[in-house]
C-alpha cells in the first residue's frame, strides 16, 4: 500500500475526530426541527474570485457537489442544510456553493472518489480542511460546522496526495502484471457476479478485460463476464428500458433508481460484444431495451442526448414506490426529472454506445442517430480542433470531452469508413496532447482552474481517465500510424505504471488492457472495394460485426487516396475483398462474409506462434 503522510499535526488529527464522535453520541440532544429544504442558504456559484471574496470576509468555504440524479443529495437538501441550526451556522461563518458535479469536470475529477453527495470545507486561502462522503444528518453537520469554527486544523479526511514518481518503462512489469491480475480476480464475486462485495454494477474495465480474455480462449474468464452479465439484467427497467445504477444488494436485486447516461452506453457496448461473441438474444434484447429507453427519454429534440434521470419522482414518492408502476401508472403519476444539459462526453458515450448496437444489427436508424448527435456536437461544442464540455463552459475546456469524443470519432470512422470521423479523433487526440500533459507523465482533467489557490494551484491526474486515454491514443497511433501518438501513449504508461500508482487497491483492470495493447498490433480487417458497391458493403458488415473487443477496421476505396496508415499495401483486385492481419502477417483475399471470419481466426493462430 502507498505510504500516506496526513498534513496536519498529530495533535490537531486526534482532537478532530473526537468532536466526530460526540456528534454520534450526543446527536439527539440537537434539535432536529427541519424547515421544508435548504432553500433559506443562499447557494453561490464556484468563481474564479471565491477564494479572494473568503479571505475578505474572513469565511470558510463549504462546497456542496450533488448531481440532479441523486437521491441522498435530495434527502441531504431536505433533511441537513434545512435544518435551522446547520442553516445559522453556515450563513454565520461560511460562504455556501453548490455545484452540480456532472457540470463541472475539474471538481468532479478531483473529488469523484468521495462519491455524491460530496462535501468539502476549505479555509479561506483554498487548503482544504474536511472532505466527506454520501449524507450527513443535520447533528452530524451542526456538530462538524462548529468544530471547525473552533479548530480550522485540516482532518484526517484530508490526506497529503502521494508522490508520483513516473515510471522509466511504458509497460507493467511481471510483478505488476500479477499484482493487478490478482487484485482484479480477487474482488470478483464468485456467488453472484460482478467486481466488488457490496454495491453491484458492471464496472466497464473489467468487464471488458474479460471479454477479451473470453475471446482469447479463456473459459474462467467466460464465466466470470456471463454471470455478470446475466446478473446485471435485474437491473434494467422491465417498463421503460435503461439500466439503473446500482445494487446496494449483492444479489442485484436492490437497484437504486438513477439512470445516468454512462451506465447506459457502457452496457449498451459490452451487451452488444458479448451478443457478437456469444450470440446470446438476451444479450442483444438488453443492449437494444437500453437503446429504446435512450431514443424515448434520453433524446432531445434536435437529437442529442441528456445527461440522466433523477431516481424519485418527488419527495413523496421515491423510486421503489415508482419504478414498481406499470407503464399507464407511471404516466399517470408524471416523470421524474431528466438532467437536460447537454454535455460533450455524455453524448459521446451514447454515441459509441449506439455504434456497437449499430455494429451487430446492422440497424440504419441506430447508426443516423448517433451521426445525428455526432454532427450536432462538432458543430456546437468545438473549438478550433478541440471540444468544450458544454455551451456554456466553466472551468474547461476538459481532457474528459476530448477524449470521449475522440474515442467516439474512432468508433464512427471504423463503422462507416468515413474518414472525417478520424479526423475529429486526431484532433481530439492533438488538443489533448497541446493542452493536458503533464510535464512528468500521464495527462492533467482539466487545461486551467477556475482558481490558483490553495489545493487548485496542483493539476490533478485522474486515473481512470488515464487508463481510457492510454488506450485511446495507441488506437489512433494504430489507425494513424507515425510517432506521435505512439509517444503519447508511453507518456500516459509512464504514469499508470507508477508504482504509487499500481499499488492502490481500486479498480485497475484498465491498466492491463492498455499495457496488452500497447504490446500488440489489434485484430486488423481491411475492406478494398468501392464503397457504393454491395459486396463491399456486406464485407464492412461482417467487418464490424467480428467480435473482437480491441480491433482496427479500415475501409480502401481507392478513390479516396492511400489509407490514413498505409502499413500493409494492399493490391485492387477486379472485385470486392477483405484482408486479415495480425502482427504483421496478412491473409489472402477473401471474398465472403464466412472467408474473413476463417481468415481473422487463422491470422490470430498464426500471430500468436510468432509471438
Amino acid at each position: 500500500m502507498k505510504s500516506i503522510v496526513r498534513k496536519s499535526k498529530v495533535t490537531k488529527i486526534i482532537a478532530l475526530p473526537f468532536i466526530f464522535i460526540l456528534a454520534f453520541i450526543f446527536s439527539g440532544n440537537l434539535q432536529a426541527n427541519q424547515s421544508a429544504s435548504g432553500k433559506g442558504l443562499k447557494w453561490q456559484d464556484w468563481t474564479s474570485d471565491l477564494f479572494e471574496r473568503a479571505r475578505a470576509q474572513n469565511k470558510f468555504v463549504i462546497l456542496d457537489l450533488e448531481a440532479v440524479w441523486c437521491h441522498w443529495c435530495h434527502v441531504m437538501e431536505e433533511k441537513t442544510y434545512g435544518n435551522p441550526q446547520v442553516q445559522a451556522l453556515l450563513k454565520k461563518k461560511y460562504i455556501t456553493v453548490r455545484v452540480d458535479q456532472d457540470g463541472a469536470p475539474d471538481l468532479s475529477s478531483r473529488y469523484g472518489d468521495w462519491g455524491w453527495p460530496a462535501t468539502i470545507i476549505f479555509a479561506p486561502d483554498g487548503t482544504e480542511i474536511v472532505k466527506l462522503s454520501g449524507y450527513i444528518p443535520a447533528p452530524r453537520m451542526a456538530f462538524l460546522l462548529q468544530a471547525i469554527i473552533d479548530d480550522p486544523s485540516p482532518g484526517p479526511s484530508v490526506l497529503a496526495e502521494a508522490k508520483i514518481t513516473a515510471s522509466t518503462t511504458s509497460h507493467l512489469s511481471p510483478a505488476q502484471r500479477k499484482l493487478l491480475r490478482g487484485n482484479y480476480q480477487g474482488v470478483y464475486d464468485k456467488k453472484y457476479g460482478g467486481w466488488g462485495q457490496v454495491h453491484k454494477f458492471i464496472h466497464s474495465d473489467s468487464m471488458q478485460l474479460a471479454l477479451a480474455d473470453a475471446e482469447a480462449g479463456d473459459d474462467k474468464a467466460k464465466k466470470m463476464a456471463r454471470q455478470t452479465l446475466d446478473a446485471a439484467l435485474a437491473l434494467i427497467d422491465p417498463v421503460w428500458g435503461g439500466v439503473y445504477q446500482y445494487s446496494d444488494e449483492r444479489d442485484w436485486k436492490s437497484p437504486h433508481f438513477e439512470k445516468i447516461m454512462s451506465y447506459q452506453a457502457d452496457y449498451m457496448r459490452h451487451y452488444a460484444k458479448a451478443y457478437a461473441l456469444w450470440g446470446d438474444a438476451r444479450y442483444l434484447k438488453a443492449a437494444q431495451n437500453i437503446d429504446r429507453y435512450l431514443k424515448r427519454i434520453l433524446t432531445s429534440p434536435n437529437g442529442t442526448f441528456y445527461t440522466s434521470q433523477d431516481a424519485d419522482l418527488n419527495k413523496q414518492v421515491d423510486g421503489h414506490k415508482f419504478y414498481a408502476l406499470d407503464a399507464r401508472a407511471r404516466a399517470k403519476a408524471g416523470m421524474p426529472r431528466i438532467d437536460k444539459n447537454v454535455y460533450t462526453r455524455e453524448n459521446a458515450w451514447a454515441i459509441r454506445g449506439l455504434v456497437a448496437l449499430y455494429n451487430v444489427t446492422n440497424d440504419r436508424e441506430v447508426l443516423e442517430r448517433a451521426l445525428r448527435a455526432a454532427n450536432w456536437i462538432v458543430k456546437n461544442h468545438r473549438l478550433k480542433d478541440g471540444f468544450t464540455h458544454s455551451v456554456k463552459d466553466r472551468g474547461g475546456p476538459f481532457l474528459g470531452d476530448n477524449l470521449a469524443m475522440g474515442q467516439a470519432g474512432l468508433d464512427l470512422y471504423a463503422a462507416t469508413g468515413a474518414r472525417r470521423w478520424l479526423v475529429v479523433a486526431q484532433q481530439a487526440g492533438s488538443f489533448i496532447d497541446r493542452h493536458f500533459k503533464h510535464e512528468g507523465s500521464g495527462y492533467n482533467t482539466v487545461k486551467g482552474s477556475a482558481s490558483k489557490v490553495g489545493v487548485f494551484a496542483k493539476p490533478v491526474r485522474q486515473i481512470e481517465e488515464n487508463m481510457q486515454l492510454a488506450r485511446f491514443a495507441n488506437l489512433l497511433y494504430r489507425y494513424q500510424g507515425g510517432k506521435k501518438y505512439r509517444a503519447m501513449g508511453e507518456h500516459v504508461m509512464r504514469y499508470l505504471t507508477a508504482e504509487n500508482v499500481t499499488n492502490q487497491r481500486r479498480f485497475l483492470a484498465g491498466i492491463l488492457l492498455a499495457d496488452r495493447e500497447m504490446a500488440k498490433e489489434p485484430v486488423h480487417i481491411t475492406i478494398v472495394g468501392a464503397k457504393g458497391d454491395r459486396q463491399s458493403q456486406i464485407l464492412h458488415k461482417a467487418g464490424r460485426k467480428y467480435a473482437a473487443q480491441y480491433k482496427r477496421l479500415d475501409w480502401w476505396d481507392a478513390k479516396e487516396g492511400p489509407l490514413p496508415n498505409p502499413d500493409v499495401q494492399y493490391p485492387e483486385l477486379d472485385k470486392p475483398a477483405a484482408f486479415a492481419c495480425a502482427n504483421q502477417i496478412c491473409s489472402l483475399p477473401v471474398f465472403t462474409p464466412k472467408g474473413l471470419d476463417k481468415a481473422v481466426r487463422r491470422m490470430i493462430r498464426l500471430s500468436a506462434k510468432r509471438l
